[in-house]
């Protein structure tokens, strides 16, 4: 995955006042800028859009940061996290966790034949299509990130259930989309619409307008994945910018939070229990 420094950034540091050039590590290895309230965020963010207009801007919110071991922003995917604390796990871990993503797989694809899902032959076929279903459902660890293309929705899951800590919201570039999977060669990313490769009748992606990044090419195996060092599979790579969002007056009455019921509304989203399904099976002895 190619790294943002090579490329102009403009963004918004902790003590700025306003926008300036900034490197990829400057933005990873500062505090994030503090907004008052979702105004404010929106604005910011608008601004951010209009100064880096190469870049296609997607969002991900969070309780609370993981840095890495130098203290800069990390944000993996899934079967790439530390277990505990900002060690890399070790490669028997990553092979328990990509035999745990192979059954997982091969259980969805079973699965979804035997469904009377629309498109299920597409995610039958299409194994990026198996991992993001995988991932965005929560069954197992994927090399794909969560994240999404609407600041409200990040903004929600970053604050919601938070009391009076901050939370952070980071700002991705990613390049130009086209299509249900865009991949870039030149940028070593690729970009995955559930709204496109998810059955209209799962509500979770398109409540949340989620999308997925991922390495290109894919990440298949554990061998493949030793071909990359710890800290390049690693999508703080493509911060554009870090927002710390206050856990009391961000919201208002004119301007208030997607509540956990919207986000995830499981009692109206029939991949819920499939999911649920291929987590018991993979459980079982």
């Amino acid at each position: 995955m190619e790294t943002l420094r090579s490329r102009k950034i403009t963004s918004l540091l902790e003590n700025d006042a306003s926008f300036r050039s900034a490197t990829n590590h400057d933005i990873r290895s500062d505090r994030g800028a503090h907004v008052q309230d979702y105004p404010e965020l929106v604005e910011k963010v608008a601004q951010l859009s209009f100064y880096n207009p190469e870049h296609v801007l997607l969002f991900r919110g969070q309780k609370q940061e993981y840095p890495n071991s130098r203290g800069n922003t990390s944000i993996k995917p899934t079967i790439f996290r530390p277990i505990s604390g900002t060690r890399p796990p070790d490669s028997f871990e990553l092979a328990r966790r990509y035999q745990i993503l192979s059954n997982a797989e091969q259980t969805l694809s079973e699965n979804f034949s035997q469904s009377r899902f629309l498109g299920r032959q597409r995610i039958v076929r299409h194994r990026m299509l198996r991992w993001a279903i995988l991932q965005h459902y929560e069954v197992c660890g994927t090399p794909l990130l969560d994240v999404t293309h609407s600041l409200r929705v990040a903004a929600s899951f970053a604050t919601n259930d938070v009391s009076d800590a901050e939370a952070v919201l980071y700002v991705l570039a990613v390049p130009a989309l086209s299509g249900s999977v865009t991949a870039s060669s030149e940028q070593g990313i690729q970009t995955i619409r559930l709204s496109s490769i998810c059955p209209p009748d799962a509500r979770r992606p398109y409540f949340q307008e989620g999308y997925l990044l991922a390495e290109y090419p894919d990440l298949v195996t554990i061998s493949e994945k030793q071909n990359y060092r710890p800290h390049e599979i690693d999508f703080g790579r493509r911060l554009l910018a870090k927002f710390r969002l206050p856990g009391l007056g961000f919201w208002s009455k004119d301007y208030t939070a997607i509540p956990n019921e919207a986000l995830y509304p499981n009692e109206r989203d029939p991949l819920v229990e499939f999911a649920e399904q291929i987590k018991a099976r993979l459980e079982r002895p």
